[in-house]
């Protein structure tokens, strides 16, 4: 027996939380675990053994996307659970890989690009798997047979409500995507929205549904990093899914350019995912990070509460989304297949396997709680002008 045979035997009798089988390169079968597999792992090709002990996740992540290796029998988030729900696998964590990841900062000009490369791939390919409105952030699921449309919508209408819009206000939305709450924000509230955008696609797109919605005398958008905004002040300031991109050493620069931007008495949204624990990648993953979105960094609850406190911002209310996010990737998931035949028109086999990689991956990792979802509501000061209790964020949603 070959000594890389010897290397995979060792290596598959710890890392699922199934039972699994294992089909090597040669045509050899073994299997993991009590009771019948619950999928197959398929290496094609031997992945070197230096390559999984320097990084696994990149070494496993490459493998399937150039389809070194596959998965039958079950979904690609079926068996990252099984490796996340498995507390002993060495995969569970990367944290003691990730001290390769290249650190770099982001300031401005790195941060536009690390947006250019994840988001103008293409508004064409956006399009056929995202919903109707374009919103590419976690949905928020009233009703459990919401269509994603429908959740896409609870969402912007949940934040705008907890903001407390009132007719004439300013609000800027830092990071705002293709446009839906500034434009939903505008119509429903009559406030006078901005929205910034580091993305040539977005930027496009949104100038065009301000026209096409007749809302350029209340509708504006940047295309700028919002630290190049001077001279303005807010009312409210929102931000969605932006803040995993600041990067741990600019979360600082964060809260102190929201407070800076913000009102006295002012109040800011922030939706964002979460880590559970303080450490110095966060919830960075090195596959994610070189392949999906680089220079993101996922901080923890207390790390953000703790930058408000910092900048003497009054953090008022916080609430989990975890379980949307999760159901709002296995919707893109499913989009995304059913989709296929005109992705592959424009995408090659590669590409495909590593969204497809990346949407499993994601809505494994919300499932097991390996990262949250978390919307937090803090003020500028002291503000006694919101509601005392939170129904006014439901009543008449």
């Amino acid at each position: 027996m070959n000594i890389d045979k010897v290397f995979y035997k060792a290596l598959f009798k710890n890392l699922f939380s199934d039972p699994c089988r294992v089909r090597f390169w040669d045509g050899e079968v073994e299997n993991y675990g009590e009771g019948e597999a619950k999928f197959e792992i398929i290496f094609n090709e031997i992945i070197p053994k230096a390559d999984i002990l320097s990084d696994p996740s990149i070494a496993f992540g490459e493998a399937y996307m150039t389809k070194k290796m596959d998965i039958k029998g079950s979904s690609v988030e079926d068996v990252i659970a099984s490796i996340y729900n498995n507390k002993e696998s060495f995969l569970r964590s990367n944290s003691k890989y990730t001290n390769i990841i290249k650190k770099i900062s982001n300031n401005i000009k790195n941060s536009k690009e690390n947006v250019h490369y994840h988001y103008d791939i293409g508004n064409d390919f956006y399009k056929l798997w995202l919903d109707e409105s374009m919103t590419y952030s976690c949905a928020y699921f009233r009703n459990t047979d919401d269509t994603l449309y429908e959740a896409q919508k609870n969402k912007v209408n949940h934040i705008l409500k907890k903001l407390a819009l009132k007719e004439g206000e300013t609000l800027l939305d830092i990071g705002c995507g293709w446009g839906e709450l500034i434009i939903n924000a505008a119509k429903k509230y009559k406030v006078k929205a901005m929205g910034v955008t580091l993305s040539l696609e977005q930027f496009v797109r949104v100038q065009e549904r301000i026209k096409e919605e007749n809302l350029s005398n209340l509708v504006e958008v940047q295309l700028m990093d919002y630290r190049q905004i001077k001279d303005r002040k807010f009312d409210r300031v929102v931000s969605v899914g932006m803040i995993e991109h600041v990067g741990k050493d600019h979360l600082n620069e964060y809260f102190s350019k929201v407070n800076e931007l913000l009102i006295d008495g002012g109040v800011s949204l922030l939706h964002c995912i979460t880590s559970q624990e303080d450490n110095e990648e966060g919830g960075t993953n090195s596959w994610i990070n070189k392949y999906i979105f680089p220079g993101g960094y996922i901080p923890s609850v207390n790390e953000l509460v703790s930058h408000m406190e910092s900048e003497k911002l009054y953090f008022i209310d916080m609430e989990s989304l975890r379980r949307h996010y999760r159901k709002t990737l296995q919707m893109w998931r499913e989009n995304f297949e059913n989709a296929l035949p005109e992705i592959s028109k424009i995408k090659d086999e590669t590409f495909i396997r590593m969204w497809r990689l990346y949407l499993n991956a994601c809505a494994a990792s919300f499932d097991c709680g390996n990262v949250y979802l978390h919307q937090f509501l803090f003020t500028k000061g002291v503000n006694n002008e919101l509601p005392w209790t939170r129904e006014y964020i439901y009543d008449n949603h």
